[in-house]
């Protein structure tokens, strides 16, 4: 499934001899195209070739990896992997869930929106987005239709995208700022093994390679590496901070015995790589490192600006990845088969993540084959939750190096008390219970999504204003029982029902 994955190409219709692979080839089109029909070709190109081929082999995976839980003692893989957070994580993901839910409904309006003054017809201002103009192949991470949603253009770009290519940046360059970002906080700096066996370019000499960005740790105690396909622009700036966050964690729990050597969790290690991109994101750090000219005291344009950017990376991948784990979920406990998955797939992207595909999709299709952290085998819902701690670790850290003023302007580059705060619990790798490590980082014990609305709700304040000036309907149709977008929308027919009476009286 890996091998269909990465070197699977998709040829255009009316050019059978030009064919691109995921990376980089589609995911240049995916990120920057606002072609309507190319993103289609685009989107729909990858999950016919990727996903239709990879649908008996994802069959076969799943009565294995089934046969492998219950033998070690689990009801099935999806058990399995939420066994590591608790008998009642299902609970509680839904509780996070309808926490972050209100904010995600007035992003998706506003979004919707402005998509819709780019792609027209194509996307209905009270429904779903379309899957295909969202950035990436995915549609997962949003952060690449920034410059379509920008709220005030004439500000200071907040992508640093050209300011390092006029700055001549190269791929070293990129990650020997990430290394000296943790190396500012007191951390341990990487080795030379690393520059030596790290792939931080893609290949020239022809080679077949995955170009999603890993990082590696190979149990030496010395020997720990970065594979990524490293492009000069802003999204692989924060991406290699992310990953550097993990070989970081991996060189603080190095001399744990073996078995401890990990995340207190599944969601630990990401959350920890996206604790750095949030701080090195921030205005402040980017002017620190010569990326950023323009901000100013008080400049509430520019802060809106850059919290809606981060919200398309953070907030709007939220209901994805719930949205995929529940699929996966249900999938390993039997209630549906492979080879009749397909409207269900839907049904959770409509319901959940208010996203529908751009072209019609039946039980012959397979999209579920076409992500890669499916085929490798990867507990989707740890992205989730990493996401929701993110914030707490980020919080914490922040008060560790006596942030003052809102916490998304927040940069504890250079902080050591920040980096000691955050080392204490790295140290620990898995050697204590998760909640035993949350407390050392954060004084809490349980997740939370205080601090990622906290984080937010100057941006939250200001797409209420501006949805309500624009008369936006909040939400979206639901095709099944789901009560996802139901707050808002009784609120709108509620507000309707009393403006007719009040007519009538």
């Amino acid at each position: 499934m890996s091998k269909i994955y990465s070197s699977s190409e998709i040829c255009r219709p009316n050019k059978p001899s030009e064919c691109l692979r995921k990376a980089p080839g589609l995911e240049v089109i995916m990120s920057t195209s606002t072609d309507w029909d190319e993103l289609v070709w685009a989107w729909k190109g990858f999950r016919d070739v990727v996903g239709v081929a990879n649908k008996p082999l994802y069959e076969r995976y799943v009565e294995i990896i089934n046969e492998g839980a219950r033998a070690n003692g689990y009801k099935d893989q999806g058990h399995y992997w939420r066994a590591q957070y608790g008998e009642d994580i299902e609970d509680k993901v839904q509780e996070l869930y309808e926490a972050i839910l209100p904010l995600y409904q007035q992003l998706h309006a506003y979004v919707r929106r402005r998509l819709h003054e780019v792609y027209g017809d194509n996307i209905d201002v009270t429904g779903y987005l379309p899957a295909n103009v969202l950035g990436d192949i995915w549609g997962r991470f949003w952060g690449n239709i920034y410059p379509l949603v920008v709220p005030y253009p004439d500000r200071p770009s907040i992508d640093i995208t050209e300011a390092m290519v006029e700055q001549g940046y190269n791929v070293t360059r990129i990650f020997q700022m990430s290394d000296e970002f943790f190396t500012s906080l007191g951390l341990i700096p990487v080795n030379d093994a690393f520059w030596e066996n790290s792939m931080l370019s893609k290949p020239d000499d022809g080679r077949d390679v995955v170009c999603h960005a890993s990082a590696w740790d190979f149990y030496t105690g010395d020997d720990f590496r970065i594979a990524m396909c490293t492009l000069i622009r802003m999204e692989d700036f924060l991406v290699a901070h992310h990953e550097m966050g993990h070989i970081q964690y991996y060189l603080q729990y190095k001399d744990l015995p073996i078995a401890f050597r990990g995340g207190a969790n599944g969601a630990f290690h990401e959350a920890i790589g996206e604790v750095m991109s949030l701080s090195v994101a921030t205005p402040k750090h980017l002017r620190e490192v010569g990326l950023f000219e323009g901000l100013e005291e008080g400049d509430d344009e520019t802060d809106i600006n850059f919290l809606l950017r981060m919200s398309l990376d953070t907030i709007g991948t939220l209901p994805f990845s719930l949205g995929l784990s529940t699929w996966r979920w249900d999938l390993m406990r039997g209630d549906y088969d492979v080879n009749n998955s397909m409207a269900r797939w839907w049904q959770i992207k409509r319901d959940v993540v208010g996203v529908d595909a751009p072209v019609p999709r039946t039980d012959d299709d397979f999209d579920p084959g076409a992500m890669f952290h499916f085929i490798i085998d990867y507990p989707f819902i740890g992205y989730y939750i990493r996401t929701i701690i993110q914030f707490q670790f980020y919080k914490s850290l922040c008060e560790a190096a006596n942030h003052t003023g809102p916490l998304h302007t927040c940069d504890f580059y250079r902080s050591r008390e920040a980096g000691e705060k955050l080392a204490s619990m790295l140290r620990l790798g898995k050697s204590k219970p998760w909640p035993d490590a949350m407390e050392v980082i954060t004084g809490q014990r349980e997740m939370s999504a205080d601090a990622i609305l906290e984080y937010f709700q100057p941006l939250m304040e200001w797409l209420e204003r501006t949805n309500a000036e624009n008369g936006e309907v909040i939400g979206w149709p639901q095709s099944s029982g789901s009560s996802a977008a139901a707050p808002a929308n009784l609120f709108y027919t509620l507000m309707i029902c009393a403006f007719i009476w009040l007519l009538r009286g």
